[in-house]
């Protein structure tokens, strides 16, 4: 399991029946869909080469609390210690815990990447079982991680699986996005995220990625 060599392909613009329900769901998402007409969620992956389940994974945990510049810096001082490609479940495991903290994760992160990695080389994660479990049956499985939280859990769903129904509840950036496009005083609760996200429904992915755009691309 490695970071392919080839070109990822073009990210494709966003579902046109997931625009049409939201922006009859949410006049507020209206505004968002209608000022961006070829809108492509996936776009920010374009210049990454395909990731499998684990290297996507890795990315996760690189990333939990720190920016996206940051994170990609430690997946490239990573790749440059397995010789240009993102380690395998095996391969991390047979090299020394110091070739990830030299690659800037944490002990913890280091502890919550082994951790994974041998779930995956006894079976317990694949790639295969991912397609036949449920969003919850997936978060599930990886937040008996020591280190993989919710946040972690549906960021994977949603970057490495592209499942289509997932909301970054716990995402801090996300609510204070939330609080300015919809106008709340005050940084959105975990009942009122709820109430607004429900409406979503089944659409949550692409909500969040036009709100993800109008914080990031505007």
């Amino acid at each position: 399991m490695t970071m392919d060599s080839k070109p990822r392909k073009r990210a494709a613009i966003a579902d046109p029946a997931g625009r049409k329900f939201l922006r009859k769901a949410d006049p507020v998402l209206a505004r968002l869909i209608d000022g961006r007409p070829d809108f492509r969620p996936r776009a920010w992956m374009d210049d990454l080469p395909p990731l499998d389940a684990f290297a996507t994974l890795i990315f996760q945990v690189a990333g939990q609390q720190l920016s996206v510049a940051s994170t990609r810096a430690i997946i490239s001082h990573l790749q440059d210690r397995f010789g240009g490609h993102m380690p395998s479940p095996t391969e991390l495991l047979a090299a020394d815990p110091k070739t990830l903290r030299d690659s800037g994760f944490s002990a913890r992160k280091g502890d919550t990447l082994r951790a994974l990695a041998e779930r995956f080389v006894d079976g317990r994660l694949s790639e295969a079982g991912f397609a036949d479990m449920s969003d919850e049956e997936i978060e599930a499985a990886l937040t008996e991680v020591p280190g993989i939280g919710p946040w972690t859990a549906r960021g994977f769903l949603l970057v490495a699986l592209d499942r289509p129904d997932v909301f970054l509840s716990g995402d801090l950036a996300l609510r204070h996005t939330i609080q300015r496009e919809y106008g709340f005083d005050h940084l959105p609760t975990d009942e009122e995220l709820v109430e607004l996200s429900d409406r979503w429904r089944p659409y949550r992915s692409l909500a969040v990625s036009y709100l993800f755009a109008s914080e990031y691309d505007s």
